[in-house]
């Protein structure tokens, strides 16, 4: 009985290009912002205005937990692509026009 090899494909990750990985970050950096604002500069007319509830600080943390997630999510199912292995298919290759 013949065994059949096919030639082996290179993949790999799409890594700081996954969107999930950009997303994160974003919620990272605005999260950071909001927590840092309302641990620092909470005052009453903002606890009159919220009804006591320090929403900057709140949401500040629920965006760094959602960015902790996204890059955990990132992290352990990736989203792999094909390399390029320097070969283009005539027939996959773009048109030009």
């Amino acid at each position: 009985m013949a065994q059949t090899t096919t030639a082996p494909t290179h993949r790999r990750a799409a890594g700081i290009f996954d969107v999930r990985n950009i997303i994160a970050a974003l919620f990272a950096i605005y999260g950071v912002v909001l927590t840092i604002m309302g641990a620092a500069n909470y005052t009453d007319s903002d606890s009159r205005k919220t009804g006591g509830v320090n929403l900057n600080l709140w949401a500040g943390l629920a965006m760094i937990l959602v960015a902790v997630l996204m890059a955990l999510w990132a992290g352990l199912r990736p989203i792999i692509v094909p390399a390029e292995d320097g070969t283009t298919d005539k027939a996959s290759a773009p048109k030009e026009f």
